[in-house]
């Protein structure tokens, strides 16, 4: 059995809110209509939370504001703690550092191997040799790929190279994991298969948060689903209340949100 927290601290386990929106609004200049409107949106520590929108909903836009790649018109975007529009500009890849990015395209360097790929996060920061070895080693196990660790990218099948892209993410034991509608690229199955990894890498105590499109993807788990639509949060199902229901109209989504 994989001990996870031989190498998160002995303080990984303390629960406390990982995300917290407060009244959170964003304006773009060149858009009339708000990108978010008076969002609050709240992930505990360890939590795993599919937040679920079709293309325009405001997902990409909530996600910036989490990285810091935005700031908000309005509101309090708070992450781990910290306000992250106070934030002083060097502060912000400490900020990152903390995270581990799932993204829909894998990004992997293709010049690159397995074993080098999931390392390459971790040179950037004060972590030596030896612990950097007994990391990817971990990873490689807990992504059962251990006996690929001297292969390169473009000899991988594609639920390989999402798998790389998943022990990368964690590899510097990030507080907090963010899979950008990471199934776009991969069939179902395999959808299934990731979305599975990421329910063990939560067990581990990390706050996972799945962006997607995909409602028929998010039926299959019963975890919090938080849908937003044109930049309003229409719903907020908890875990262990998802219940089979037929897919939902983005139309009547927008509609549901004129009403309020």
């Amino acid at each position: 059995m994989l001990a996870g927290s031989f190498w998160f601290g002995e303080n990984y386990w303390e629960r406390k809110r990982m995300i917290d929106f407060e009244h959170v609004s964003k304006q773009y200049k060149h858009n009339a209509k708000p990108a978010l409107e008076d969002v609050n949106f709240h992930v505990d520590d360890g939590e795993f939370v599919f937040l679920l929108g079709h293309s325009g909903a405001g997902k990409s836009t909530l996600l910036k504001l989490i990285l810091r790649e935005e700031t908000p018109t309005e509101g309090r975007v708070l992450v781990n703690g910290q306000d992250v529009a106070r934030l002083r500009r060097r502060k912000i890849p400490y900020l990152r550092r903390q995270m581990g990015i799932i993204f829909q395209d894998f990004r992997l360097i293709p010049t690159m191997t397995v074993y080098e790929n999931i390392a390459f996060a971790m040179h950037v920061t004060n972590i030596g040799h030896k612990q950097i070895k007994e990391r990817v080693n971990y990873m490689l196990e807990l992504v059962h790929l251990e006996d690929k660790a001297k292969v390169y990218p473009d000899l991988l099948s594609g639920g390989e190279q999402q798998r790389v892209a998943v022990a990368r993410a964690l590899a510097h034991a990030p507080k907090l994991v963010i899979a950008d509608e990471p199934t776009g690229n991969i069939d179902p199955e395999l959808s299934l298969e990731m979305m599975e990894l990421l329910e063990r890498v939560s067990e581990m105590g990390i706050t996972v948060l799945v962006v997607t499109h995909e409602h028929e993807l998010v039926r299959h788990f019963d975890r919090r689903v938080v849908t937003l639509s044109g930049g309003h949060i229409i719903s907020d199902v908890p875990t262990g209340s998802m219940i089979p229901h037929p897919p939902v109209d983005p139309k009547e989504l927008e509609m549901e949100v004129s009403l309020v």
